[in-house]
């Protein structure tokens, strides 16, 4: 059976729910090989204190563990909100094959600060786009109250 971009999508939705249980913005991700995770993560900025602690960051630290090299060749990034700047940084640096996102970040995504991936890199976007943008959305309205 091949599992397609919104079945890895939902994985990565989950860790986003995970990171929302802890305090954190809901952001998931999961990077898949061969149609095999190889690492999921969330984000993890509150409870590290560190700004770093980006969910993709988690997931390219962990992928590249997994692999025991550090560019993530054949590997798709799948994350619930388009990467930031940074996180975008260390994408290009890691030559992912593809990334999946679900709903664009207006303020903080990589895109509209027109940064360029890795050229071999292919960019999905729009996968569940409303699921993670209602939890994200969720969040901060609580957050507000």
């Amino acid at each position: 059976m091949k599992l397609d971009d919104t079945y890895f999508m939902k994985l990565a939705l989950k860790e986003a729910e995970k990171a929302e249980i802890q305090g954190e913005v809901p952001v998931g991700a999961v990077v898949v090989v061969d149609q095999r995770v190889i690492a999921r993560a969330h984000n993890l900025t509150e409870k590290l204190n560190d700004v770093t602690a980006h969910a993709e960051m988690q997931a390219i630290t962990s992928a590249a563990n997994f692999l025991n090299g550090k560019y993530l060749v054949g590997c798709t990034l799948y994350v619930t909100l388009e990467p930031c700047v940074m996180c975008a940084g260390a994408l290009i640096w890691s030559q992912l094959d593809r990334l999946v996102y679900a709903c664009k970040d207006s303020k903080r995504g990589f895109q509209q600060a027109a940064i360029k991936l890795h050229p071999k890199t292919k960019i999905s976007s729009g996968v569940m786009e409303a699921d993670s943008k209602k939890m994200l959305q969720d969040f901060f309205l609580k957050k507000r109250k």
